[in-house]
């Protein structure tokens, strides 16, 4: 009988099990364990007592829960941002940035950009991320067009790659650029956790803006979008912000209050990445600070 793995009925860990069977897992996205992590989950637990299961209203209400703005004050503080926007998923959060930024100008996505971040169903583009960012100065430099859009990931999480993004130093400084970073996998964690914002370019001409699932690392079924106070301030007057329902306030509870759960887990997190990969040879494709491991098997 062959073992039916789409309706695990347990968190996933290190092992799962299936019809009585522990199998080893090496997957999923809850890179610190946050969820059996059990003073992670009491927060939780005390966020739902204060402030319920859910709710309902939109941000738009004339009445308001103040978590909302204390969470987006602590994300803009904990990851180097002016400002925050929290959402109720890392896929409401890319589609309000990407649709409402996109009207700014010309949009290119880069190579293997996620789903959430597409406006239409986008073919995929095929080169490397390192051509596409030779191509893209490029082509950007030569066109009459002034105002670009450019979407891409923070990195490569399957083929584990973090991108950097200095190459946009080598645009013509009278050209105007929104550049769009999906961090999902690498808010909480890379940078010593302060995830892909601050090491952005910092331009006068170049609006750097994160957007993010925090159900990954920072075990929250949330979303966020980082930026400028007045990036965040326009993403706010739209009408995706004003008719969605925020995430639970139990959530971002967690969140804030969760901080020093966040820096030991990342500790100890580092420790066992360092521990594993100096057993490896170089076979194994990996970035020293994410969890990762590709082994490229020349068989």
């Amino acid at each position: 009988m062959n073992a039916d793995f789409t309706s695990i009925s347990e968190p996933f860990s290190n092992t799962i099990n299936v019809g009585g069977v522990e199998y080893l897992y090496f997957g999923g996205t809850a890179y610190l364990g946050l969820t059996q992590n059990a003073d992670f989950i009491n927060l939780y637990t005390e966020g739902i007592k204060k402030f319920g299961l859910n709710n309902g209203t939109s941000r738009t209400n004339n009445i308001q829960l103040g978590i909302y703005r204390e969470a987006e004050k602590v994300a803009a503080i904990r990851f180097g941002a002016e400002d925050a926007l929290i959402t109720s998923s890392g896929y409401l959060a890319a589609q309000l940035a990407v649709k409402a930024l996109s009207l700014f100008g010309k949009v290119l996505y880069a190579p293997g950009t996620h789903p959430a971040l597409w406006l239409e169903n986008q073919s995929q583009r095929l080169e490397s991320f390192t051509k596409w960012k030779t191509d893209v100065v490029q082509e950007i430099n030569k066109s009459d067009a002034q105002n670009w859009v450019l979407i891409s990931n923070s990195m490569n999480n399957l083929f584990p790659e973090i991108y950097d993004f200095d190459f946009l130093e080598n645009v013509d400084p009278l050209k105007k650029i929104i550049l769009i970073v999906d961090d999902s996998h690498g808010a909480g964690i890379n940078n010593d956790g302060l995830g892909a914002f601050c090491k952005l370019p910092k331009k006068a001409n170049i609006e750097s803006i994160i957007v993010a699932s925090m159900a990954k690392a920072l075990g929250v079924d949330a979303g966020m979008i980082l930026g400028s106070k007045e990036i965040i301030r326009e993403l706010k007057n739209t009408n995706i912000f004003a008719g969605a329902s925020p995430p639970s306030a139990a959530g971002l509870f967690s969140f804030i209050h969760g901080e020093d759960i966040y820096h030991k887990a990342l500790k100890k997190l580092q420790k066992n990445i360092i521990h594993f990969s100096n057993g490896l040879n170089l076979t194994w494709k990996f970035e020293s600070e994410f969890p990762a491991f590709f082994f490229n098997d020349p068989d």
